[in-house]
């Protein structure tokens, strides 16, 4: 069995999670829009858009602070370099959508990120990558024991 190429993939901010993000924002506005024309008014109006707001808020912040660095696997661990730093750790998959994957990044550091790959960022690694983040890590196999003798 052969291990997987040694594969650096750029992940920066994603559009597609933008889209996402926003796409509930608009789901969510909707939503809470209706139920303040269809409820009788009350203080738990204006609670639910201060909470929408303040979501809203949050969620544009996070998208806009996403990891921005490389990925990389070298044939036996990978590593994740953001701003100069270089960490070693695992990513465990989340979420394929084909085109797009979704990692949870583990680093050996203890901290954890989500990082969206994109196909449309190196379309030519993106094959590469994916071979790699399904492969097994290699682990060391014991040398076998001394064969049973044939019975006669």
């Amino acid at each position: 069995m052969h291990a997987p190429p040694s594969v650096s993939y750029p992940v920066g901010r994603s559009a597609f999670a933008g889209r996402c993000l926003a796409a509930l924002a608009l789901a969510a506005l909707a939503a809470t829009l209706a139920w303040g024309f269809l409820a009788p008014w009350g203080w738990r109006q204006p609670l639910g858009f201060a909470a929408l707001l303040a979501s809203g808020a949050v969620a544009w912040h996070s998208w806009r602070r996403s990891p921005a660095g490389a990925l990389s696997w070298d044939g036996s661990g990978w590593n994740w370099e953001e701003g100069g730093a270089v960490v070693a750790g695992t990513p465990e998959l989340a979420l394929d959508l084909q085109e797009r994957v979704l990692l949870r990044w583990r680093g050996d550091s203890g901290r954890t990120r989500w990082l969206w790959l994109e196909q449309a960022s190196d379309a030519s690694h993106w094959e590469a990558l994916r071979r790699a983040v399904y492969s097994r890590a290699s682990t060391h196999v014991p040398a076998a024991g001394k064969p049973p003798a044939a019975e006669q």
